[in-house]
């Protein structure tokens, strides 16, 4: 479902507007309507985007329309709230502070991490990440993977089998 979202958003929004789109997320918005943020890299000069798309149903048809965007250079901080509780809460501060609400704290982290990575792909600035398991943000750990979440899964599935295994042993 996801990879034909993004097809689909690629080729009716970012492939006529010279760009080429990386990553996205659903973000809670709004009961009503569904949003999107994305992250895109122009094809004439390389320039990070990040935007935020409100996807609209329009009978059979689905359309996107770009309902704010920012440029990676101006983002300050990236901050995930609260590292110890998985929750989709965050905020990225450019001038002004946005606060979002991913889908789920592994899209949230996923978004993160790419943001991480085309920082240093093109803008080597030094970019603050807090309130974030740098674990599981930058690539060159053990449980990155460029095949979406399925490691950081695979991890906290081993995590709660211990949990259950551990509860359902009799205490002397």
């Amino acid at each position: 479902m996801s990879s034909l979202l993004k097809q689909d958003l690629q080729k009716k929004l970012f492939q006529p507007l010279g760009q080429s789109l990386r990553k996205f997320i659903e973000i809670e918005c709004s009961a009503h309507d569904r949003f999107y943020l994305c992250v895109s890299v122009s094809r004439k000069e390389p320039q990070v985007e990040i935007s935020m798309v409100k996807h609209l149903r329009i009978d059979l048809d689905e359309k996107y329309e770009m309902a704010e965007k920012w440029f990676l250079k101006d983002l300050e901080m990236i901050d995930g709230k609260e590292v110890d509780t998985d929750n989709p809460y965050f905020d990225m501060h450019f001038e002004k502070v946005y606060s979002w609400e991913a889908y789920s704290c592994a899209s949230k982290y996923a978004f993160a991490r790419t943001l991480n990575k085309l920082n240093y792909m093109y803008l080597k600035k030094d970019l603050k990440i807090v309130n974030f398991d740098i674990t599981y943000i930058n690539d060159d750990s053990l449980w990155s993977s460029n095949n979406g979440d399925c490691l950081v899964l695979t991890k906290i599935c081993f995590y709660a089998s211990n949990l259950l295994c551990l509860s359902l042993c009799p205490m002397p």
